[in-house]
């Protein structure tokens, strides 16, 4: 059941990829692209319909919200397409990541906190 629950969600991910990648192709229609683009932005934003501290329905939210928005998407986006975008987020998910790119957000992050630290920090002198 395990297994069968991680390759789910495997191809979850690669579907709001797929979905993300089809509100951008020209071939979409204009419907599809509004219904693909909030069902990506939804799935990506860190806000959420209901927050993720509230027991239960936190994350229950997002296992019912996103796969039926990725349903209509399906649903409305024409299938050589979704085909086409579901490939490339295949392809892109086989893509090394790039540890010198992480390090070099996590390093800018820690730039920002410390530059804003010292900016609010009271200075010695009146």
């Amino acid at each position: 059941m395990l297994a069968r629950t991680k390759a789910w969600a495997g191809t979850l991910t690669r579907d709001v990829h797929a979905v993300w990648l089809a509100a951008r192709h020209p071939g979409t229609p204009w419907y599809a692209k509004a219904a693909a683009l909030a069902v990506a932005a939804y799935a990506l934003s860190p806000i959420d319909l209901i927050p993720d501290f509230v027991p239960v329905l936190g994350y229950l939210d997002d296992l019912v919200i996103v796969p039926l928005g990725i349903l209509l998407v399906r649903r409305l986006v024409p299938p050589a397409i979704l085909a086409e975008c579901r490939a490339e987020a295949e392809e892109a998910a086989r893509q090394p990541r790039s540890g010198l790119g992480a390090a070099l957000v996590v390093a800018l992050w820690v730039s920002a906190a410390a530059l804003l630290l010292w900016w609010l920090w009271p200075s010695a002198a009146p």
